[in-house]
């Protein structure tokens, strides 16, 4: 307990006499500093936050061009004799002097799922990713 007293008394007694003007003007600069120190890295934080944001606005409106411009294209294309042509023929059976149309009976389920099995095959053959890595490192 009289530790704490002896504790107690040095430091009223260093806060009482041990300030002068030179640790106090040291301290006044020291918080001072601390101060513009936190000052400027709020704000460059704050100038980081709205940098990403002006990049993903920008990277935002560069999306939305694109999707205008491929509808303006896309525009043109139906605007174009060409697709008038073809929606014609397709739709309204339109066809050149000297053209015929031949219509086709429906595939049958053979025809349809001919394909199917090939693919399935190669997929079931191919070697997994370790056999792969195998195979190129030691090259057998």
């Amino acid at each position: 307990m009289e530790r704490i007293r002896t504790s107690f008394r040095r430091l009223n007694y260093q806060i009482k006499h041990g300030f002068s003007h030179e640790r106090v003007v040291f301290l006044v600069a020291v918080a001072f500093c601390l101060a513009w120190t936190f000052s400027a890295i709020s704000a460059m934080s704050r100038n980081w936050e709205l940098e990403q944001r002006l990049v993903a606005k920008r990277y935002e409106r560069d999306v939305l061009q694109l999707e205008i411009d491929a509808l303006e294209l896309e525009n043109q294309y139906y605007a174009s004799e060409e697709y008038q042509e073809l929606a014609a023929r397709e739709r309204q059976n339109k066809v050149y002097e000297g053209e015929t149309t031949i219509y086709l009976p429906e595939n049958s389920d053979y025809a349809k799922h001919k394909h199917e099995e090939t693919i399935v095959e190669e997929i079931a053959e191919e070697p997994s990713n370790y056999e792969q890595w195998l195979t190129f490192i030691f090259g057998s």
